[in-house]
């Protein structure tokens, strides 16, 4: 038989786990076999949550929420602002585009204003007051903008 000529292999292995890829790693793990079947007899057995079913307890603060008859919604732009800032647009000869490249917001944000379904703001509003040279807030809204004093 020939001999094999067996030359030394150096295997090169991935550095351990760092400290906190253990920790996260634990973390996700904490239950170890023996205190884990503790934990399915005391939350698993009919005899050991008796008396324990909160899914199903009435919270002062569930009574609360059901009284309250008071709607949660955001204040939306008027439509009738959102033909001014389409008025005032055209007049220019602006695109919804060229709008939203002058001011620097997507033209996205003009459509949502235009159709009234953004959340007034009052930098976006002002921003296009200045494009469009029409007033957009208080009660003179779609009335020409006066030049008001330059900051230096």
């Amino acid at each position: 038989m020939a001999e094999s000529d067996w030359d030394t292999v150096t295997v090169l292995r991935k550095k351990g786990p760092s400290a906190a890829q253990a920790k996260s790693k634990q973390a996700s793990f904490p239950l170890l076999p023996a205190s884990r079947s503790a934990h399915f007899r005391t939350q698993g057995s009919v005899a050991g949550a008796a008396g324990q079913n909160k899914q199903h307890l009435v919270t002062k603060n569930t009574a609360k929420l059901d009284r309250e008859t008071e709607e949660l919604h955001h204040e939306r732009v008027p439509l009738e602002v959102g033909k001014v800032i389409q008025q005032g647009r055209q007049n220019k000869g602006l695109t919804q585009k060229d709008l939203a490249t002058k001011i620097n917001e997507k033209p996205q944000i003009i459509a949502d204003y235009e159709s009234g379904k953004a959340i007034p703001n009052n930098q976006i509003m002002g921003k296009i007051e200045r494009a469009i040279g029409l007033k957009l807030r208080g009660k003179e809204i779609g009335q020409p903008l006066e030049p008001g004093p330059k900051n230096k």
